[in-house]
């Protein structure tokens, strides 16, 4: 990409959104596999607030998606009303400043600062690992809680898969992919194939984040979930998509700096022992255990393959697409097999 002055977007959406305060530092404290960009901003008057600037996706589903992370941030109930990371709001509306030009069609929200406890350690020891299946299913039965309170979303998985095939279809777009078209194309059909025989428009919708690193969230000292703060990959859909991260930060390869997504952690001891502790809690069905390898599939598709090159930095691309074509997508249907799950759970 071209050199953009970031910093130039931040003032001119802070200046929109607030001209009687001035800006005096801005510091970048983005993660660096993310092509996503996230400031400190230190005001004149020593308070601070948190930028992020985005192009990854579309505008519109940007807007929406912090509507309803806002809205769930005020809604959630005990004990987490303040685990999410608050928007900052211009009279009744939630702010959004939107850059264009010949080049990039940017975005900005700010953030109130959120409190940072202890993160989750590289490896999670048994213990640990069923503490935060009672957490994970804490948290979401809160978010199904408030479901019904939330603005409406527009996106769909259906829909995103139905894009990436329109993608393959277009010779002149960056998606076509022409060595592994068909691989691609082959594994929408089956996602949405199965997306009708597990009837996944049956499940429940709520407010997930599906990305569930260990660098996105904080706990408490007694493991209790503290602070949440990374909204990249949010939408409305099945509790499922957020489960192949929990599955990732419950293996017992651990965290590591240099990772591929394969599907074999859903097929770990450790995530086993996580699912049964959630299930105590929140208890899921036969159909979402079902539904699991679909989740990684849209994921592997929708995350990895269309948005790879816009949310990764190429390097981290250009590998995690690779992989997936020659390794994860060819083996799912004989790696994955929900039937130890279903066991484990009595479903």
């Amino acid at each position: 990409m071209a050199f953009i002055d970031f910093d130039t977007i931040i003032r001119e959406a802070w200046k929109e959104y607030d001209p009687t305060r001035e800006i005096i530092r801005i510091i970048d404290i983005s993660a660096k596999v993310s092509t996503n960009h996230v400031y400190r901003i230190t005001l004149k008057d020593k308070n601070y607030i948190v930028a992020k600037l985005s192009y990854f996706g579309k505008y519109e589903h940007f807007v929406e998606d912090h509507s309803i992370i806002n809205t769930l941030s005020n809604n959630l109930p005990s004990p987490f009303e303040n685990f999410l990371a608050r928007s900052l709001m211009k009279g009744n509306k939630l702010f959004v400043h939107r850059f264009q030009n010949e080049i990039i069609d940017a975005w900005v929200v700010f953030y109130r600062p959120i409190h940072i406890k202890k993160k989750l350690p590289k490896r999670l020891n048994e213990s640990q690992v069923q503490k935060l299946g009672v957490e994970a299913a804490h948290f979401h039965k809160a978010c199904d809680t408030v479901k019904s309170t939330l603005p409406a979303s527009s996106k769909t998985m259906q829909d995103d898969i139905h894009e990436l095939i329109d993608l393959l279809d277009d010779s002149s777009s960056k998606y076509a992919y022409p060595v592994h078209r068909k691989l691609i194309k082959k594994h929408c059909d089956l996602f949405l194939d199965n997306y009708a025989k597990t009837e996944g428009a049956k499940l429940d919708s709520i407010p997930v984040f599906v990305d569930w690193n260990i660098g996105n969230f904080s706990v408490t000292q007694n493991f209790k979930l503290f602070s949440r703060w990374d909204y990249d990959w949010f939408r409305m859909s099945t509790r499922m998509l957020d489960f192949y991260f929990f599955s990732r930060v419950s293996s017992d390869i651990g965290d590591k700096t240099i990772f591929t997504y394969n599907v074999d952690v859903m097929m770990e001891k450790r995530f086993i022992t996580f699912l049964k502790s959630y299930h105590k809690v929140f208890a899921l069905s036969e159909r979402e255990i079902w539904f699991l390898k679909e989740a990684y599939r849209f994921f592997i598709l929708n995350y990895v393959i269309k948005y790879g090159r816009f949310f990764f930095h190429e390097i981290f691309a250009n590998k995690l697409q690779k992989e997936a074509l020659e390794v994860h997508l060819p083996t799912l249907d004989d790696t994955f097999n929900p039937e130890p799950l279903l066991k484990a759970l009595e479903l």
